[in-house]
């Protein structure tokens, strides 16, 4: 897995100015015990050294985050029947809880983790979720060498905050990386298929230009507090080397901790965790040609497209599209959820990122339908994903 590599350059702007030199004045003839002519003192000009102080105390932000948060950071090698793997993860409790990316322990038959220190021990792979593709690891290990991360808190996020990677990229444990959050709430398909072979989707993802490459996966996203903010887990690109690993794109993805927060005590306890399900298919971003088609009179919202049979949201009454229009593919007669629990969304990305972080089965969820002209509000009981 790869992103983008960002570095913060720190910049020293020197201003030299040259030094006036006095030459010495020829002499002409004297008369003997005339005066003598003497060199002229040189002139000394100092050197002006401005310096960039938010620069510099970035600089020493970063040096601490990495200072603080290291020791809690580990290198995982994954060995298959078949192969192996390398990934990275961190210490999430005083138990020796080690959290990383499914993808990275899937089909292990041994985990060895390494810590900075040069401490090595293997794991136990104790519990997975294949929906937010997150696994938990259970070492013994000296307490000496568990250092617990401090998790933040991903709702309140802002686009633009300057985050850092820490990890083991192509097996160089405890390298550092320094971007900024480039999106909030995008989703990715998960590891986890529905019966007709399709995927579940993963949301509440955090988007990032530091750079992740193979190796990172399962690594902690940080904020300049040094609390980890999510669990880098992939990025998107159209390259590959020979080798046929993915070359850096700029965008990559990570699991925001509150879904971690929410999944990965469950998992120690039960090895499993079930999320909320609904039951729907939306489309996102539709065109002005679409929306018009539809005879929808907003433009925000997520459009149910489809409706899983005697799914909650079946068994609730939420309509999909089924009316053919003049474009292709896109049809008429859905409702358009704009609101869930009294909060308004814009994007299907937004009612799963609630959902997720919000909700468990069995509860109930308030979904604000504009159906038509009509406005209304219909209570769904949410089941859990089969």
């Amino acid at each position: 897995m790869k992103i983008k590599r960002a570095e913060i350059a720190l910049t020293i702007l020197v201003l030299a100015a040259l030094a006036c030199q006095a030459g010495l004045i020829p002499a002409g003839p004297s008369e003997p015990g005339g005066p003598l002519i003497q060199e002229q003192p040189q002139e000394t000009i100092p050197v002006v050294v401005p310096v960039n102080v938010d620069a510099v105390a970035q600089q020493d932000t970063l040096v601490l985050i990495y200072e603080r948060v290291s020791p809690g950071i580990v290198a995982i090698q994954a060995t298959t029947q078949t192969s192996g793997s390398l990934g990275s993860g961190f210490v999430f409790d005083g138990d020796g809880h080690i959290v990383t990316n499914f993808h990275v322990v899937e089909g292990a038959t041994q985990v060895e983790v390494d810590f900075i220190s040069g401490y090595k021990t293997f794991g136990t792979v104790i519990g997975t979720d294949l929906d937010s593709d997150l696994a938990v690891i259970k070492l013994d290990a000296p307490p000496a060498e568990l250092h617990p991360l401090t998790l933040g808190d991903s709702s309140i996020l802002k686009v633009g905050q300057t985050v850092v990677a820490i990890g083991n990229p192509f097996g160089l444990s405890g390298t550092m990386t320094v971007g900024i959050i480039s999106a909030l709430g995008r989703t990715l398909d998960s590891a986890h298929s529905t019966p007709d072979g399709t995927f579940f989707t993963a949301g509440d993802i955090i988007q990032t230009d530091a750079a992740i490459n193979p190796g990172n996966s399962g690594g902690p996203l940080i904020n300049l507090n040094g609390e980890v903010i999510g669990v880098n887990r992939a990025i998107r690109t159209t390259a590959f080397t020979e080798a046929g690993e993915p070359v850096n794109s700029g965008i990559g993805f990570a699991i925001s901790v509150n879904i971690i927060k929410r999944v990965v005590p469950v998992l120690i306890e039960q090895g499993k965790y079930d999320y909320p399900y609904l039951g729907i298919s939306s489309m996102d971003d539709m065109s002005l040609d679409a929306i018009n088609a539809l005879g929808l009179s907003s433009f925000t919202g997520a459009y149910v497209t489809s409706v899983a049979a005697n799914s909650p949201a079946d068994q609730a009454g939420i309509q999909a599209g089924d009316q053919l229009t003049s474009v292709q593919g896109v049809f008429a007669g859905g409702d358009l959820i704009i609101a869930v629990d009294g909060q308004s969304i814009q994007r299907f990305d937004e009612l799963l990122a609630y959902l997720i972080t919000h909700k468990a089965p069995g509860e109930v969820v308030m979904l604000g339908i504009l159906r038509g002209d009509q406005n209304m509000d219909i209570p769904v009981t949410l089941g859990k994903r089969p």
